[in-house]
């Protein structure tokens, strides 16, 4: 038994030598393995990095509108197809306009007859007028009567009257003219800018009524791109930046866009604020539609 308690004495002994032998170890090998503070270069180009940001949007122009019908009737010729390229005021297709080019003849017609008419009434109303200068010397002499002078009075005052109708008739009958020039106008469909026309829907023959689409109508220049940043960079994002622009449809082209615009205000249900930017420079094989990417970076 004293053997056995011994025994168990020494093996305590040397596994506490043992435990105190590895502690003194492990205290060196982390004092030894402790790293050095990292240094300052490191750390900022880690934040910079942080500070980063890539946004996607489509490239979009300014004009672009379906050009729609503004009367109802049937379309009788097209004169654009879709890839023309188009000035402002350029007729890209009509409608029949036969009825109204009557209608206007005959309105014209009708203010060039009341346009006669008047100068007759005023021709007539001068000589009354003469008349009635001359009963007026007359009755000066007492060579007529006063109911003489007072009928010359009447029929000139009359006729004067009858001049104010015609020329309220020849007003009239001029605005009927003008709208029937207006109404005919509608029936050429014209470009609202310079451009190019990407899409065409209807075609020669086809009845269309009045807001029915025709053509589509798209400007070229100036390409922008409209994106959103996080609510951080509001304040540091400022019009006029210049930032790289690219696109995975064509990844060789590298471009530049400028900030032209800013939203002073935050969306409270998204967080971000809204930017719109312009290209610099030629749009080379850019076209409206393409999704690209902007590279926001190095802002102060």
């Amino acid at each position: 038994m004293k053997y056995r308690l011994t025994e168990l004495l020494i093996f305590l002994f040397l596994g506490l030598s043992l435990g105190l032998e590895g502690c003194g170890d492990a205290g060196s090998r982390e004092v030894a393995a402790a790293p050095p503070a990292p240094e300052a270069p490191a750390k900022s180009a880690a934040a910079a990095a942080d500070d980063s940001f890539v946004a996607s949007g489509p490239l979009i122009v300014e004009h672009q509108v379906d050009v729609a019908a503004q009367r109802d009737g049937v379309v009788s010729a097209i004169l654009a197809e879709p890839g023309t390229q188009i000035k402002q005021g350029q007729v890209l297709g009509k409608l029949d306009d036969r009825q109204l080019g009557a209608d206007l003849d005959a309105a014209r017609a009708k203010t060039l007859s009341t346009e006669a008419d008047l100068k007759n009434w005023q021709a007539e109303a001068k000589v009354l007028e003469a008349d009635f200068d001359r009963a007026q010397k007359m009755w000066d002499y007492h060579i007529i009567s006063q109911e003489q002078l007072d009928h010359a009075r009447y029929q000139a005052e009359s006729d004067q009257w009858d001049v104010k109708r015609e020329q309220q008739l020849l007003v009239n009958a001029q605005q009927v003219q003008r709208s029937l020039e207006l109404e005919l106008e509608k029936t050429r469909v014209t470009a609202p800018f310079s451009g190019i026309v990407a899409r065409r829907y209807v075609g020669v023959g086809q009845q269309v009524a009045k807001g029915d689409r025709l053509f589509w109508v798209t400007a070229e220049a100036p390409l922008r791109i409209r994106f959103t940043l996080p609510e951080k960079y509001l304040g540091r994002m400022k019009r006029g930046a210049q930032l790289a622009l690219t696109t995975p449809d064509l990844p060789d082209e590298k471009h530049t866009v400028r900030v032209v615009e800013i939203s002073p205000v935050v969306d409270p249900a998204s967080g971000t604020i809204e930017v719109l930017a312009e290209l610099m420079g030629k749009p080379g094989h850019l076209r409206p539609g393409m999704t690209s990417n902007v590279l926001i970076a190095n802002l102060q």
